[in-house]
């Protein structure tokens, strides 16, 4: 099939058209390369700052992009908001790619209206998120009270939901955003495809068996902390090494390019990723796919869901301080499984989210809807 991959984000469509070219496919990524994290592309989507930027990107969309966005058997966009650009322009340019092109849909990868809906919902089958912890307001959403208000725009939310009417589907590449676009979309016009990572490309470490200091590792977005829950990891963690000197250490890095922090993430032991999640995200699987251990989401409901039993080595992360450090202590205190639990990741990693399994996923439902 011919495919245009539309937007990204942390990679993942990046990851995806290697995986669908190895399937035969051919593909062109179209994207901003996730901005200041620099993701190769074929295409780019870039946006100059203020009121002209906008109108720039709008211009080469309608006019010298616009070959390269028609002609597809499948688009498939990273976000409802696919360009940087307001309710209305989007949707004239979504109008347009559904009349050149065969199927338009969705890669559920971040925020938007459904995943919104389903949060909030009375009956959400979350116990929590980034957004809610249980139906009290979390500590990101007190402090950015005008962001909630911001994504239910009534100009925005209006496009939003048009668009999720006319898409042919949507593959989620979390667990959180399935439930979202199920709640939303229906069965039949939803599907979990998981997170690609072009596994091949991470050559494992050798773990040492039982390390005298254990490395940790802290990647974050420096604008997300609370958010994601990484200044809590990072006050956790400082703890956790202070009450056992000299048996671990801990590696903060902030908002760099993408092959750098993956050359960089592979010099630790433990990589500390997320909390709000019940999932682990790009951050974490990279990190699995080296063979490293990860703490991040990994709640039961996430390992019941992928259907898998026996590999859990995702170390969970819990969401309230003192059981965090705990979690961390203990990682610290216990060096013996590090080379174990590093090798269960990489398996995990290769059975689930390798690109071309998951590409696989995504030609099966795109192939159904068509």
């Amino acid at each position: 099939m011919k495919i245009l991959l539309l937007g990204d984000y942390s990679n993942c469509h990046r990851a995806l058209s290697i995986g669908l070219r190895r399937l035969g496919h051919e593909v062109t990524l179209i994207s901003d390369g996730s901005k200041w994290m620099q993701c190769d592309k074929d295409i780019d989507l870039s946006r100059h700052p203020g009121k002209l930027g906008g109108l720039q990107l709008f211009y080469r969309m309608l006019c010298p992009l616009h070959r390269y966005l028609r002609g597809y058997d499948v688009v498939a966009v990273n976000d409802l908001n696919f360009a940087k650009l307001r309710p209305q322009r989007l949707r004239y340019l979504f109008d347009r790619l559904k009349r050149d092109n065969g199927a338009v849909f969705l890669t559920a990868m971040s925020t938007d209206i459904a995943y919104l809906d389903m949060v909030s919902a009375s009956d959400t089958p979350l116990r929590y998120s980034e957004w809610f912890v249980g139906s009290t307001p979390s500590r990101w959403y007190r402090q950015n009270p005008g962001l909630w208000e911001q994504w239910h725009d009534p100009k925005l939310v209006d496009y939003q939901r048009y668009a999720l009417d006319r898409i042919d589907g949507a593959v989620s590449v979390l667990y959180e955003y399935e439930l979202g676009m199920r709640r939303a979309l229906g069965a039949e016009r939803s599907a979990y495809g998981g997170l690609p990572i072009d596994v091949s490309s991470f050559m494992p470490v050798t773990l040492p068996k039982n390390p005298d200091k254990i490395k940790l590792f802290l990647g974050r977005d420096r604008t997300r902390m609370p958010q994601k829950g990484s200044d809590m990891l990072e006050d956790a963690a400082r703890e956790a090494i202070a009450r056992h000197p000299g048996r671990a250490e801990l590696t903060i890095v902030e908002n760099r390019p993408f092959n750098e922090f993956i050359a960089l993430l592979r010099d630790s032991h433990v990589v500390m990723d997320q909390i709000y999640s019940y999932t682990p995200a790009t951050t974490a699987l990279m990190a699995m796919a080296y063979g490293l251990n990860v703490i991040s989401g990994a709640e039961p409901e996430y390992y019941g869901y992928i259907g898998e039993t026996d590999l859990h080595p995702i170390i969970n992360a819990p969401i309230e301080m003192p059981g965090l450090i705990e979690t961390i202590e203990d990682t610290i205190l216990h060096p013996e499984l590090i080379a174990e639990r590093g090798r269960q990741s990489r398996k995990f990693v290769e059975k689930h989210n390798d690109c071309v399994t998951v590409a696989q996923h995504f030609i099966d439902f795109w192939t159904s809807r068509m």
